[in-house]
């Protein structure tokens, strides 16, 4: 069969195809499209013929907020990778160097969106004020959570890969079929309610798993109203983003449909701009967007990680050249907005922070097993009230650990009083 005999698409002659085409290169432009950069790593502020206008809406009080923000966080980063050397935490999760890219979009959400993380948004629990000393709750090892994600529509870290891609699409799914219905039942003069977007969070490496494309598959089938926010980070553990990709990751979602968009990762206002107009987009019904934000993991992949074994010092040392506290630091020291003093707070802010953290930490109380057993299923099951009896038989075969220390202690005493 001749080129001339492919069967025809469903496309054929509408313009449908041409138009996604179109729409998902407004903002892109070009292919080969730079990343969208606005606050470059020497503290200077450029132009964008889209983005500025958002950037703009950032007055001096936003702008230091994320600054307190990024340095709270790498605090907090600090102490509970101490906290994990220290016996006290199972793993720790490190997310140094990508401070920008989570407290950038983070703060561009609104308190109705819905955030799906992996396992490495501690920057984007800050901002939708989960409290830190809980998130350690499960790298404890003493819940299967934290946090009630109701409470801040923040969902529970997920540790399988890209597990929260079709998660999110299918809350978001659901999110649009909610305002549809609000929307033909509404009564003229009454004051609804604020539209409503998700946005989902995964890295390089998830990027592979199957899960991200069926979710992007069904994103842009249903005009799902949801963001993919992919932290290209450069390491999947030790397995570089060349590997993962041969092109832009955000160049993937013309294939879908939909806009890709890279902005640079380490510039908190680049990152807070392009967020804040995506969830616009996807709150208005128009498309999901998939964001690319090109960051670094300055550290290791965890805590039971070495990053030495696979990547050289150059390629860190590079990256740290581009810090997204020192270049904010320096916009605002350039602009006049903010002094030695702000800075000083800042720190002592975060120390603060680090031995509430440390304290609640240390005060965690490791839960009665019995209730696993109770929570297995939400009503009574035989199976699991046969497991629970032969663990309390089992049990009862120990030493309670008070009485055999008073039993230990008197025979000491015993003991002394004979030699005496």
């Amino acid at each position: 069969m001749g080129a001339t005999h492919l069967p025809a698409t469903e496309f054929d002659g509408t313009g449908v195809d041409d138009q996604l085409e179109a729409e998902a290169e407004a903002v892109l432009g070009a292919p080969d499209a730079p990343m969208v950069q606005l606050l470059g790593p020497d503290g200077a502020l450029g132009e964008d013929p889209v983005f500025s206008e958002y950037a703009s809406r950032l007055d001096a009080e936003k702008l230091r907020g994320f600054y307190a923000d990024m340095a709270a966080i790498r605090r907090f980063d600090q102490e509970a990778t101490a906290l994990q050397r220290q016996g006290q935490l199972a793993l720790w999760v490190p997310l140094t160097g990508q401070e920008a890219a989570q407290i950038g979009s983070g703060r561009a959400s609104q308190p109705q969106d819905y955030i799906f993380p992996t396992y490495r948004e501690h920057g984007v629990a800050l901002t939708r004020n989960v409290d830190l000393a809980e998130l350690l709750r499960q790298f404890r090892g003493v819940s299967n959570g934290g946090w009630n994600p109701k409470d801040t529509n923040f969902h529970l870290y997920t540790l399988v890969l890209a597990a929260q891609t079709p998660h999110a699409v299918g809350y978001a799914m659901g999110i649009q079929r909610d305002q549809k219905l609000a929307a033909a039942n509404a009564t003229p003069g009454q004051p609804q309610e604020p539209k409503a977007a998700v946005m989902v969070y995964f890295g390089d490496g998830a990027s592979s798993e199957g899960d991200v494309h069926e979710s992007m598959v069904f994103a842009s089938s249903y005009n799902a109203p949801v963001v993919f926010f992919c932290q290209n980070n450069h390491w999947a553990i030790s397995v570089p983003s060349t590997v993962q990709t041969r092109v832009p990751l955000a160049d993937r979602a013309k294939g879908y449909g939909f806009p890709g968009i890279r902005v640079d990762g380490n510039d908190v206002i680049a990152v807070h701009a392009v967020t804040e107009w995506a969830l616009e987009r996807a709150r208005e019904g128009k498309s999901p967007v998939l964001i690319e934000a090109f960051t670094y993991r300055v550290g290791a992949h965890t805590t039971a990680d070495d990053p030495t074994k696979y990547r050289g010092s150059e390629e860190e040392a590079q990256w740290r050249a581009k810090d997204p506290l020192e270049r904010l630091e320096k916009y605002l020291r350039a602009e006049g907005l903010a002094d030695d003093a702000f800075f000083a707070k800042v720190k002592a802010d975060g120390d603060e922070l680090a031995a509430y953290v440390r304290k609640t930490t240390h005060d965690l109380e490791t839960p009665d097993i019995r209730t696993a057993f109770a929570n297995t299923y939400a009503e009574a099951h035989p199976l699991v009230a046969e497991e629970l009896a032969w663990f309390e038989e089992y049990s009862a075969g120990f030493a309670d650990e008070s009485e055999t220390a008073e039993v230990n202690a008197a025979e000491a005493n015993t003991d002394g009083a004979a030699n005496r």
